[in-house]
């Protein structure tokens, strides 16, 4: 492989690493075959700590291709836990709120999913890297300042409830959707529009493109770039 003139590397983000920490263990596992001191690495696409899957990753020429890589259609596989919020809608903190659950039922869900369907407007999560002012958002949610956030036009090109279980109230779902969508916020409008709340207990990205995470390489595999 050459590195510098550029690559399109394929990994499996490791759950509780952020997107930057797979950059910078591929960088330097890059610079220290090379014996260079710096190559340019950059990812198409962020993931959130606790999600894991597809992470395109591209080095030297390729990081000008970044941009258009970014704009493949992803692929999601999402568990999400009814009847209670966390400030983040997910297990980054404890639950803040619970709901009624009683009402749910399979069919409500599945009619529910439907609205979601198409053209949707969605608010992105306060707990986000959206910039406001030049700062991330999580950055003031994480010092208990509010922000406002707008609005962002996104298409879920597929959404399906693919398990449902009424004991414990969690449910899975598969979505494909453009870029730009917060699969937190999804959730969080989804409990809302059943009356309840909601918050995502595992997030995995499973395509972006035509890049499926079968064709991705775990970073314990990450050596076998060089072979």
């Amino acid at each position: 492989m050459n590195f510098e003139e550029g690559e399109i590397l394929y990994f499996d983000k490791p759950y509780e690493w952020t997107s930057f920490d797979v950059v910078n263990r591929i960088r330097y596992a890059i610079c220290r075959h090379l014996q260079r001191k710096k190559i340019k690495v950059g990812h198409a696409g962020t993931l959130d700590p606790l999600a894991t899957g597809v992470m395109i990753i591209c080095t030297g020429r390729a990081t000008k291709r970044i941009e258009e890589l970014q704009y493949g259609v992803k692929e999601y596989v999402a568990t999400i836990q009814l009847g209670a919020t966390t400030p983040s809608f997910d297990l980054e903190h404890p639950v803040d709120a619970t709901y009624p659950t009683n009402h749910i039922t399979e069919s409500l869900i599945l009619d529910t999913l439907t609205r979601f369907k198409g053209e949707i407007w969605q608010v992105p999560p306060v707990y986000s890297a959206v910039k406001i002012d030049g700062k991330r958002a999580f950055d003031y949610a994480r010092k208990g300042k509010d922000v406002e956030l707008n609005p962002k036009l996104l298409v879920i090109e597929e959404i399906e409830l693919t398990a449902f279980d009424p004991l414990t109230m969690q449910m899975t779902i598969r979505v494909v959707c453009s870029k730009g969508t917060y699969i937190r916020a999804l959730a969080r409008d989804i409990g809302k529009a059943l009356n309840s709340g909601t918050y995502l207990t595992a997030l995995r990205r499973t395509r972006v493109g035509d890049v499926t995470i079968d064709r991705c390489l775990t970073i314990d595999q990450l050596d076998t770039i060089f072979e």
